[in-house]
């Protein structure tokens, strides 16, 4: 039987939980690097995915701990998805993806990890990127670490984001 190590894994399963929401949290710390925060704009920001599904998985939430679409101001919703338009244009450069989901989970019941604050996924896609791993070992193989594409896409975002 071969092997396939996921240590980050253990950190999530057996690490302290933030309390509170992380979608409110994050963006008030000073490290936009260690909290993978890729942009700030007026009133969403661009962060990555800490657990992805697969490499450049992003999110864009809104700054307002707000839980549906419904509660978005329109210029909220405008620059959120302006955003979610451009950063598949810098994923695309950096890592031609052959297609994205993009989508929202709202609420807990359909599958938000985090169900009180609103977020958009983008998550890139290449043809044969799903395997076995998850089904029968619950363990997906990432090829980079999140800060090696965290630099990867930094420049670029920031670039694509304020021209």
């Amino acid at each position: 039987m071969d092997h396939i190590w996921a240590p980050w894994r253990m950190d999530f399963i057996l690490g302290d939980k933030p309390s509170g929401c992380i979608l409110c949290m994050r963006p008030l710390e000073n490290d936009d690097r260690a909290n993978l925060i890729l942009f700030r704009s007026q009133l969403n920001f661009i962060i990555l995915n800490k657990y992805p599904y697969n490499p450049g998985h992003i999110m864009v939430a809104p700054y307002r701990h707000i839980p549906d679409l419904a509660d978005m101001t329109p210029e909220e919703m405008v620059e959120h998805f302006e955003l979610v338009r451009k950063i598949t244009i810098v994923l695309r450069q950096a890592f031609s993806p052959a297609a994205f989901n993009i989508g929202l989970n709202i609420g807990k019941v359909a599958g938000a990890g985090i169900g009180d604050h609103i977020h958009s996924h983008i998550v890139p896609r290449w043809s044969g990127d799903t395997n076995f791993m998850p089904v029968v070992a619950d363990t997906r193989v990432l090829p980079e670490s999140l800060l090696s594409t965290y630099d990867k896409l930094k420049d670029l975002v920031g670039r694509a984001c304020c021209p």
